[in-house]
């Protein structure tokens, strides 16, 4: 019997010691899921919080609050508009430097191809010299260099709806200097523009005429016109 009872003892009593070490263990375990969840909730309030000024898209959206929301809403619109502003500011410049340089019928493609002209004809090489010596220029200015000085020009429509372009730019070469003019005129419905008249006056001698519809009973039109009355 004393053995017995010894023998239960001694397994009891490993069992009790067993629970002692447990308990230790889940409170342990208590205290690190308390001490994590703890943690968690002051970094979420050490989190700066988010406007549209400081947004850099790090927070999840899931973890924002709905006036953050609605600050990274707005700073994406923000975003949004300004690439649409940019997409018009690009366009706009593009149209305005085709209309103005690149397209057949801006005033520089005209002016170009009077100077082209002007260096081909002989009675303007006879005036101003040899046509590798010849310069085109615009207007007079403080400015040195003669590239920045602008061409001349204005664009009109009258009453009946005709666009009218008027060019005048000056050259020089090595045997004088002269005035070009230009008066061209793109009639409704018409594609192009035709000469009303391109002339070069160089001081003391007879002003040379490239295009003149005047003179020869035209218009411009293809029509003959005498006194300024139309005929077919």
């Amino acid at each position: 019997m004393k053995l017995q009872t010894a023998a239960a003892a001694n397994i009891i009593i490993p069992r009790a010691l067993a629970s002692q070490q447990i308990r230790p263990l889940i409170a342990s375990r208590r205290c690190y899921a308390t001490n994590t969840s703890a943690n968690d909730s002051n970094a979420t309030q050490r989190r700066r919080a988010v406007t549209p000024f400081n947004d850099d898209g790090r927070v999840p959206w899931t973890e924002l609050s709905g006036g953050e929301k609605t600050s990274r809403a707005v700073q994406q619109t923000f975003n949004f508009g300004m690439v649409l502003v940019g997409m018009a500011l690009t366009g706009g410049i593009g149209y305005l430097l085709y209309s103005e340089v690149f397209s057949p019928d801006s005033k520089v493609a005209y002016y170009n191809r009077a100077v082209d002209r002007i260096r081909k004809d002989p009675r303007c090489l006879e005036l101003l010299g040899e046509s590798k010596s010849i310069t085109a220029f615009g207007e007079e200015t403080n400015n040195k260099w003669r590239r920045a000085r602008p061409i001349a020009s204005t664009l009109r429509k009258d009453s009946q709806g005709n666009e009218h372009m008027m060019i005048h730019f000056n050259l020089e070469g090595s045997k004088g200097r002269g005035m070009a003019n230009m008066h061209l005129i793109k009639r409704v419905g018409a594609e192009d523009f035709e000469y009303r008249y391109f002339y070069l006056d160089v001081v003391g001698h007879q002003r040379i005429y490239l295009e003149n519809s005047e003179a020869t009973g035209r218009d411009g039109s293809g029509k003959k016109t005498i006194f300024g009355i139309r005929f077919s």
